[in-house]
């Protein structure tokens, strides 16, 4: 039986907003389970519902095979979260915090502080753990995922965990959230950072208006993609973007990244056309690289815009 059950969910706010679609998805223990999508395709939604912050329209949501619809007390017990917003803690140390709510989630105090410690000097929180001064923007976040990790429910709901957090401790944040699946939770993780979360998570579901669009292993996903080779291209800032070849087909154009897919076959093809672009000035530089889940998100999130 899957730690996480979420069986054909269906939510529609008033006027008719039809936010989850049918969806259905599960996570099992030791598992860190990705849910990607862009803004408005239902995750927060979702995410409220297995919290038992909402309720849904029809189907089920059971933990550990309760019914967290029914018994919404138990979906509080059994799952910890760290939300999207900063944690509230202003007035606290980022130890006191974390203490806090190893203790009302039921911890013993001695096993908490060690805990505590634990997480916060693995994130390299140790030396500012216990300063009573505004936390930055990613410090807050830090502070957030010890809160949720310090004692973990059977289910771990983690809303976007690395936001405005540095490069190394990111790294050392994916580590911790890899540990907690390694120690028998099930981590669901709701993330919008899609090349890092393909280093931790074992399955994804790509949600997209309200729906699951693909789920699967990051491997078997890419595998399906209609193109197994990625171009990515620099764009000058001041000029206008080029016209690809008609040998790859475009996925995203995100500021100065162009990103297109491109068939094996093609690849040499490529290749010229982007370095005669490179020696016109219209690109600074390109690489091609074999796909990645950022490609499979690119290209079902690509679809649902096409058909809305």
């Amino acid at each position: 039986m899957p730690m996480l059950a979420i069986d054909h969910v269906t939510k529609t706010y008033r006027g008719g907003v039809l936010a989850n679609d049918d969806i259905t998805l599960d996570a099992a223990a030791g598992e860190v389970f990705g849910l990607l999508g862009p803004n408005g395709a239902g995750k927060t939604t979702l995410v409220s519902q297995v919290l038992a912050l909402l309720m849904p329209d029809s189907g089920t949501i059971t933990i550990d095979g309760i019914d967290v619809v029914r018994r919404a007390d138990e979906a509080r017990r059994l799952c910890s979260f760290q939300p999207q917003a900063a944690a509230p803690v202003e007035g606290l140390t980022a130890r006191q915090a974390v203490e806090i709510v190893g203790c009302v989630r039921g911890g013993r105090r001695d096993a908490v502080r060690r805990r505590a410690a634990e997480l916060l000097d693995a994130l390299d929180l140790g030396e500012v753990a216990d300063r009573t001064v505004r936390m930055s923007g990613g410090m807050a976040r830090l502070t957030g995922f010890c809160m949720a990790a310090v004692v973990p429910g059977r289910v771990v709901v983690l809303d976007e965990p690395t936001n405005d957090v540095d490069p190394m401790r990111r790294r050392a944040l994916w580590q911790q959230i890899r540990r907690l699946a390694d120690d028998g939770a099930a981590v669901l993780l709701v993330t919008h950072n899609v090349l890092e979360a393909e280093r931790c998570v074992d399955r994804l579901a790509i949600v997209a208006g309200g729906r699951v669009r693909a789920i699967g292993a990051p491997g078997t996903l890419k595998a399906e993609l209609a193109a197994p080779l990625r171009l990515e291209c620099t764009l000058d800032p001041d000029r206008p973007a080029p016209d690809l070849p008609a040998s790859a087909t475009l996925m995203a154009t995100t500021g100065r990244r162009l990103l297109a897919q491109v068939q094996l076959a093609d690849v040499g093809h490529a290749v010229t056309w982007a370095q005669r672009a490179q020696d016109l000035g219209v690109i600074t530089e390109f690489s091609v690289a074999a796909a990645s889940l950022e490609d499979v998100y690119a290209n079902w999130v690509q679809a649902e815009v096409a058909s809305a």
